[in-house]
């Protein structure tokens, strides 16, 4: 059995620079075909650190976070979704759609962290997000997701780290289209331990369209105010 993934959040602050950066995709995935990575979202923290609101309250009244700066908060949840934004100096917090995976047990096997696009920023994918698995994950068998009973797409990692393995991936609208109609994605990855086998676990839609919604509102909300 694969261990559980450590606690992530240091690989948050680690990655949050990358918001804006280029992300590629492909237009029409097919299965065993490999997406591009995309180089958007940061990974998310695996467990709430401590002095986070709880899911689905912001923390004061106001909405504003408790935490200090750089420190990630729960600022709503839809469904199987929670919206998670780091507290930034200025108060422009960026924000991703958050979502913990586990396996029958309760283990914690796998996380997404996903965010959508500038319009214009990609002319293929729409939004981006950073998947995270355990270390010992078989990287020459890439990421794959199932859609409900539809094509397995193969995504390739880009790199471990001590937190776990790393794929990040950009999605096409035609991907967060199926994520809007579908009831759940499979996501499964191969030990190293074991070849022969896969290790799958459930990723819930439940709220995802809501939720994709609520952190394209937030993020073009937070963009810095254009300079006279």
């Amino acid at each position: 059995m694969m261990s559980h993934l450590r606690n992530s959040a240091a690989l948050v602050l680690a990655l949050a620079g990358g918001l804006a950066l280029p992300v590629l995709a492909q237009d029409a995935p097919a299965p065993e075909t490999p997406a591009a990575e995309a180089p958007a979202a940061e990974a998310p923290a695996a467990e709430a650190p401590a002095g986070e609101a709880p899911a689905g309250e912001a923390t004061p009244a106001t909405g504003e976070p408790s935490d200090g700066i750089g420190e990630p908060y729960v600022a709503e949840t839809h469904g199987d979704w929670q919206l998670r934004c780091i507290h930034s100096p200025d108060g422009t917090d960026p924000c991703q759609l958050y979502q913990l995976l586990k396996d029958n047990d309760g283990n914690a096997v796998a996380e997404i962290s996903l965010l959508s696009l500038p319009e214009g920023q990609n002319q293929n994918a729409i939004a981006g997000a950073t998947i995270i698995t355990p270390l010992e994950t078989l990287l020459t068998q890439q990421l794959n997701i199932t859609v409900d009973k539809g094509q397995t797409k193969r995504y390739p990692f880009t790199f471990c780290s001590e937190v776990g393995c790393v794929a990040r991936v950009g999605f096409t609208a035609v991907e967060i289209e199926e994520f809007r109609k579908g009831a759940k994605a499979t996501i499964t990855v191969v030990p190293v331990a074991d070849p022969s086998r896969t290790v799958d676990v459930n990723l819930s839609l439940k709220g995802f369209t809501a939720g994709f919604e609520a952190v394209k509102k937030a993020n073009l909300a937070n963009q810095p105010a254009a300079k006279p």
